[in-house]
């Protein structure tokens, strides 16, 4: 929980307050059969040319049923606090309640090469007349430091994130879609927690992961401090002064939650995002997916009558809470597991000094 696969410092290394019980992993793949899969695509330096770079972008895959299930559907609903955004398939799983196939995450001007290349690798894979799909692909915008109109996203690069995906603990920070993101001024990307849950005797797991890229420094706030005010002087910010980028969240658990239910989770991923200050501005595609591993059967193709099991709406109380809890552990995951990175035309974007957060958090 305290680092990275790679050795990275993670929030609860730090004397920050977090409330609720973290699963193993403190991650989204502590859900049984969740996979995650990056590319990371960093190359070149100096002034920006179109077409060569430099280049600080990526792919991020999250298949919520693992390879081997990518192409059974989920359960999941899907809320858009501001729409200045992308993400496929959403009038899909509004519609019917389900999502289909896998999901990625990238930047903006390549979203619509994730989507095409995900239905690809499903085809490559599951191949058969009439095949349909409507994946989900979002994205946010990380042309600060990357040659965003170059277009360096490529299908091998969406099937590379698909095949690497994997169980087990995952990496944080500037990788994968995340690669060229801002948060707060500081170093974003992508960021990852989870929850456990108890109800009628079994204990469930809420996982969050974030693509996060959002705010201005003066809005953050970790633990209840103002973090960004008192570090308003401490280096230049990036993109300083302005409200803009985005964030995907994705929330999934393996508890028994129908449709409504999960787009009642996306609403509460709202609150988790607000904890660390931020305000959903005008330039800002906040836009959340939540699914659910359970009911299997209940999604399948038949000409029969189906069920499917369900916690009570009363009862969701623990969930919304554990949505919140994680969404916030989750970006700040993705501020703190992170490095310095100078990208197109020199610019720098300082991550977000431990030492000065700590000294700060323990003056309260």
């Amino acid at each position: 929980m305290l680092k990275t696969p790679s050795g990275k410092l993670r929030a609860r290394a730090l004397p920050i307050p977090f409330d609720g019980e973290p699963g193993p992993l403190n991650s989204i793949t502590d859900i049984a059969g969740v996979e995650v899969g990056y590319q990371t695509l960093i190359r070149g330096h100096g002034p920006l040319v179109r077409g060569q770079g430099p280049v600080r972008t990526g792919v991020t895959a999250v298949l919520p049923r693992g390879k081997a299930g990518a192409n059974l559907g989920v359960f999941a609903g899907m809320f858009s606090q501001n729409g200045c955004g992308e993400m496929t398939g959403s009038q899909w799983v509004a519609e019917v309640g389900r999502c289909e196939g896998p999901i990625t995450i990238t930047n903006t001007h390549a979203v619509g090469t994730a989507h095409d290349a995900a239905i690809k690798w499903m085809v490559q894979r599951w191949e058969r007349a009439g095949h349909w799909s409507l994946p989900v692909a979002g994205e946010t915008y990380d042309g600060w430091l990357n040659d965003i109109n170059g277009f360096h996203v490529t299908d091998a690069d969406v099937y590379a994130a698909l095949d690497n995906a994997t169980g087990g603990a995952i990496e944080e920070g500037s990788v994968g879609g995340g690669t060229g993101m801002i948060t707060y001024g500081f170093k974003g990307g992508s960021g990852t927690a989870s929850r456990r849950v108890g109800f009628d005797g079994a204990t469930y797991t809420v996982g969050a992961f974030v693509q996060s890229n959002f705010g201005s420094r003066e809005q953050l706030t970790i633990g209840g401090v103002a973090v960004g005010k008192a570090l308003k002087d401490w280096a230049p910010e990036a993109r300083a002064g302005q409200e803009t980028g985005s964030i995907i969240a994705i929330v999934g658990t393996d508890a028994p939650l129908l449709p409504h239910q999960l787009t009642r989770l996306t609403r509460r991923t709202t609150l988790g995002l607000g904890r660390s200050g931020a305000i959903s501005g005008h330039g800002s595609g906040d836009i959340f997916l939540a699914f659910s591993t359970a009911n299997a059967p209940a999604l399948a193709d038949s000409a029969a009558m189906l069920s499917a099991s369900f916690i009570p709406d009363p009862e969701l109380n623990p969930f919304f809470a554990a949505t919140i809890q994680a969404v916030d552990e989750a970006i700040l995951n993705s501020l703190i597991a992170n490095e310095t990175m100078i990208g197109a035309d020199d610019r720098v974007v300082h991550a977000l000094p431990h030492a000065e957060l700590i000294r700060l958090l323990e003056r309260r």
